[in-house]
């Protein structure tokens, strides 16, 4: 399957991310990761971009396992889908400069 070049947007800085999902599904879920990250700081007044992104992938991770303990039955819960979460927290792991 190709892989297609796609820019999302996380937390005002912007990533290629290489996906063989369509471009739009990738931007409505870097638009998700980014709302997710933004009520993180917000909630935990934390300012350090690096724990900021941790605890966000927490947060979606208790997500996915709940989801997979109850069926994964659910729209989001789609391979395709979780795949694109964790290759967008994992660019925004590897590029967020720690602010602390």
């Amino acid at each position: 399957m190709e892989k297609n070049s796609v820019t999302v947007t996380i937390r005002g800085r912007e990533f290629r991310v290489r996906t063989a999902d369509d471009s739009d599904s990738l931007q409505r879920i870097a638009r998700y990761l980014d709302e997710t990250m933004a009520q993180v700081e917000e909630r935990t007044g934390t300012i350090d971009s690096l724990d900021v992104a941790m605890l966000t992938a927490l947060n979606l991770a208790r997500e996915v396992v709940e989801m997979r303990e109850l069926g994964g039955g659910g729209i989001g819960a789609s391979p395709a889908r979780l795949q694109a979460l964790i290759e967008l927290t994992e660019s925004a792991l590897a590029g967020a400069p720690s602010q602390g």
